[in-house]
């Protein structure tokens, strides 16, 4: 009984390692995409949404293995001997699965500093472009009250 529950822990951080790895691709993906010089928010967002799904996914895999695993555990501490092998896969495991958090943190930071500097890069832009506007339509509203100034000196005579 015990055995069949610690392949169900092994095959959960298999598929964690599986989700980690996806995740590792989408957020080389988006570094890829916010280094370009013209973002597309669409793919940015569809990428980010995806990875939601997988962080998700991720969560529940999480929280189904911390339940077997309290259900298991003190049985397993009882008996370290009987299950050694099948203890240091999962340990092995779970060493690779911390291992690709380390690494997923690392891009994460990264990318945000990336998004930083890109939405910086995007409030300039729009202060230029305001400040442009705002020198078009002055220069508009100054020529628009000079107004045609008449002739000075005119002839009186008819």
């Amino acid at each position: 009984m015990i055995e069949n529950y610690l392949k169900i822990l092994e095959e959960s951080l298999q598929k964690k390692l599986t989700v980690l790895d996806e995740i590792i691709a989408y957020n080389k993906e988006q570094e890829k995409l916010l280094k370009k010089e013209d973002v597309s928010l669409d793919e940015l967002d569809a990428n980010m949404s995806l990875k939601d799904g997988l962080i998700q996914k991720l969560l529940k895999l999480d929280e189904g293995f911390e339940m077997l695993y309290e259900r298991i555990r003190e049985q397993l501490l009882g008996n370290k001997d009987a299950y050694k092998s099948q203890i240091q896969s999962l340990q092995q495991l779970i060493s690779q699965v911390t291992e690709k958090s380390v690494s997923i943190q690392a891009q994460e930071a990264r990318n945000k500093k990336l998004v930083e500097y890109y939405f910086a890069r995007e409030k300039e832009q729009l202060k230029q472009g305001r400040q442009a506007s705002k020198a078009a339509y002055d220069y508009y509203k100054s020529m628009s009250n000079t107004g045609m100034v008449p002739p000075q000196i005119m002839d009186q005579k008819k």
